[in-house]
């Protein structure tokens, strides 16, 4: 009985190499896929998950993304929002009220937003600068996992988790440290 296991290791130790090899081409191709996206327009629905509230809060809307760190949120329910990050610079707008932020001062805002913006890039390295990650699926649907290695952002974010198709980002939850989460469901709208 044992030999026979011992002639099984080989292949076992094969089989576990080619396995390792294809998530490497995998996150390989994710990575490829998602840099070739050209952006596009996107409706969005986010259910946020507060700790003291019974049922989630709703929004949907619209998103826009244009390669490689132009991201625009227009909520349209409940109520109109606007959201824009343009490089640097984030800017809310909402009630007439506007707001303008310049993020590279604010380091954890930074690496929290490049999570997504480097991610819709496919800028591995860039991420990995911020987070600890591991990818699992396969390219027709795949999940991203981001843990912080920095403990202040760690303090605020214990998990990202980014799912998608091919070069397509359809879904995003962030678990917050308070045990409060956002989900964010994404359906791109074909261009005509």
């Amino acid at each position: 009985m044992t030999r026979n296991l011992l002639l099984l290791v080989p292949g076992l130790v094969s089989l576990l190499v080619s396995l390792c090899a294809f998530g490497a081409l995998e996150s390989d191709q994710v990575m490829a896929e998602l840099a070739a996206h050209p952006g596009g327009r996107a409706r969005f629905v986010e259910k946020r998950y507060l700790a003291v509230l019974d049922k989630p809060v709703v929004a949907s809307g619209e998103m826009l993304y244009r390669p490689p760190d132009y991201l625009e949120k227009r909520t349209l329910t409940p109520r109109p929002e606007t959201m824009v990050l343009d490089h640097d610079t984030l800017s809310l707008e909402r009630d007439k009220r506007k707001l303008t932020i310049n993020l590279s001062r604010q380091p954890e805002a930074m690496a929290f937003i490049d999570s997504i913006r480097d991610t819709l890039s496919g800028n591995r390295q860039a991420l990995i600068k911020n987070y600890a990650i591991s990818l699992s699926g396969t390219i027709d649907k795949w999940v991203l996992t981001l843990l912080p290695r920095d403990p202040q952002i760690a303090a605020l974010v214990l998990k990202i988790t980014i799912g998608g198709s091919h070069g397509q980002v359809r879904n995003v939850e962030y678990l917050q440290a308070d045990g409060d989460r956002s989900v964010l469901s994404i359906d791109p709208i074909e261009d005509k």
